[in-house]
């Protein structure tokens, strides 16, 4: 059994601090999941004629099984939250460039703004959230917004 991670709460990070997430290539079992999860079959993932006659020039991952790779409790960086975490409250994204089967991308978390409630014991932390592929480039960029505790006193 594997420590438990130090535990860290809002005032503990700070504007800036880049964190990495998960890593993959993005497969076939992935779309076949995704479908099967959501329902969604159009074949601009499914068909490779259909694709390979797109913009795209071939099928491309759904929007939001991307943006599902940019979760945070799908990153390292989670461990380390697990008492301070409080909600969940928002996202956006922006699909920048066309992710493919056979495609390579990793995830970053990027703290962008910490905000501490007045009087309370919590506060908002907002992360730019970023999925990069094998060319290094950027391929969803946006943002994830939560509540976190802040330290208790002692």
């Amino acid at each position: 059994m594997t420590a438990r991670a130090a535990q860290w709460y809002l005032d503990d990070l700070t504007v800036g601090q880049v964190h990495p997430g998960l890593s993959k290539t993005i497969t076939e079992d992935d779309f076949l999941g995704f479908a099967k999860l959501t329902g969604d079959d159009h074949p601009i993932h499914y068909d490779a004629a259909f694709a390979a006659r797109s913009r795209f020039g071939g099928r491309v991952a759904h929007g939001l099984l991307l943006m599902a790779h940019t979760a945070l409790g799908a990153t390292p960086l989670s461990r380390h939250l697990e008492d301070s975490m409080i909600a969940f409250v928002g996202q956006d994204c922006r699909f920048l460039k066309p992710v493919l089967i056979g495609d390579h991308i990793r995830s970053e978390l990027e703290v962008a703004e910490i905000a501490p409630k007045p009087g309370r014991d919590f506060g908002r932390l907002v992360f730019v959230v970023r999925l990069i592929n094998q060319r290094d480039e950027t391929v969803l960029e946006g943002h994830h917004e939560y509540l976190f505790h802040l330290r208790p006193k002692p």
